[in-house]
């Protein structure tokens, strides 16, 4: 991936709220699966969310902001 564009996905995840980002992982396409209970997503904070989507994001060929 071109630099600009990671740091376009950078800038967007960083810049998404707890519900966006919940949204955002449901939807993701991976090369495996994002499994994650409404209790276990519920209970991280943003940071943790984000970070879990930008390493998603890395894995979704199909992926766009």
């Amino acid at each position: 991936m071109p630099i600009k564009a990671d740091r376009d996905i950078v800038s967007t995840i960083a810049s998404m709220r707890r519900p966006q980002l919940v949204t955002l992982l449901r939807r993701m396409r991976c090369g495996f699966e994002i499994d994650f209970s409404d209790d276990y997503i519920n209970s991280m904070n943003v940071d943790r969310l984000r970070h879990i989507a930008l390493a998603a994001s890395m894995h979704d060929k199909a992926f766009a902001v």
